[in-house]
């Protein structure tokens, strides 16, 4: 699942940079379909390539792995449940924002 969210993490700034699979591949001296299998979530990356995505990205290094609004709203749903049921959640709390997000 990680290998996934980072790897659209990572598109997603490539695109907001506005660079092509070819080009930031060749930033980071590695092949395109390296690069491919990493934003499919097949593979994974070095903490050599970590650095340089990072420098290549404009981003710090933090933020590569900030891809919580990447989740599928299933997960989301399933966490909040979970929350519900282990009353680790103020439930009228989330019972007024429910509200008024509805209006």
């Amino acid at each position: 699942m990680i290998k996934k969210l980072f790897g659209k993490r990572i598109k997603e700034l490539r695109t907001k940079e506005n660079l092509t699979q070819e080009q930031l591949a060749e930033i980071l001296n590695i092949g395109e379909r390296n690069l491919s299998k990493i934003e499919c979530g097949v593979n994974f990356v070095s903490a050599e390539t970590l650095e340089k995505l990072s420098e290549a990205l404009k981003v710090p290094f933090k933020d590569l792995f900030d891809f919580e609004h990447l989740r599928s709203e299933e997960f989301k749903k399933d966490k909040l449940l979970e929350a519900i049921n282990n009353n680790d959640i103020d439930i009228e709390l989330l019972y007024r924002i429910y509200k008024a997000l509805k209006k």
